[in-house]
């Protein structure tokens, strides 16, 4: 007997090849009937063993808390909610800094449309998760990222100081953020760069927010829910 649902994590190893397809076929028939679609699921299946004789694949199963556990990227939290495993989570903010690393000297269009298809597409998948405030915070650290980028790509202060200027930044002020020393990560939390570079001119050039894709999965057309405060700018 397997243990209770919320304390069982089980992988069965090559179910197809093992099943036998004499009983499953039986135990769909009761459920669901003859005729077509009965024979399109015997089409897939292929040689087996006697006796629905299955082999555990161990190394993907363990017995332990569900909170514990992780499956196709996602695990549940203590409150039974779907969340992205940490794995999933640390693989995505890899992606994304390759993507936008400050050393690709790749043009900044090219490096935004790469990164909304990567983002759309594990939003897509990873979307169904519970995680609002999560999601809130990696489109803010996403948005610095691309300021990060375009920073990088500005490089000599002349060039910086036209640019700041060309996004509405007072000249007489200007001299704060394009001779600034400081690192690039921290130039990407400058008032004047966020100012310039702030979240209404990012999405028109493209940049992808997960916000919009998570309320789309979760909600369709009904109305947004409200950004917590503070929570981006």
């Amino acid at each position: 007997m397997f243990a209770p649902a919320s304390r069982c994590h089980c992988d069965l190893k090559a179910f197809f090849d093992t099943v036998n397809h004499d009983r499953l076929l039986t135990q769909l028939r009761e459920k669901i009937g003859g005729g077509k679609l009965l024979r399109l699921i015997g089409r897939y299946p292929r040689a087996g063993v006697e006796l629905l004789g299955l082999i555990v694949n161990r190394t993907k199963s363990k017995s332990a808390p569900l909170a514990e556990c992780t499956f196709l990227g996602f695990q549940m939290s203590a409150r039974g909610k779907v969340k992205w495993s940490e794995k999933s989570f640390l693989r995505f903010k890899q992606r994304v800094r390759e993507i936008t690393k400050r050393n690709r000297g790749q043009n900044t269009t090219f490096v935004i449309d790469e990164l909304r298809r990567y983002v759309t597409g594990w939003m897509n998948y990873f979307g169904i998760s519970h995680t609002y405030a999560a999601v809130l915070e990696l489109d803010e650290w996403i948005r610095r990222r691309v300021r990060l980028y375009h920073w990088k790509q500005w490089k000599r202060p002349r060039t910086r100081r036209r640019n700041l200027i060309k996004l509405g930044i007072n000249p007489k002020e200007v001299h704060r953020a394009s001779r600034s020393r400081k690192g690039y990560w921290r130039m990407s939390q400058n008032s004047l760069v966020r100012f310039a570079l702030n979240n209404r001119y990012l999405k028109e050039q493209g940049v992808p927010e997960l916000r919009d894709i998570w309320i789309r999965l979760h909600y369709g057309d009904t109305p947004k829910p409200q950004a917590k405060a503070g929570s981006s700018p």
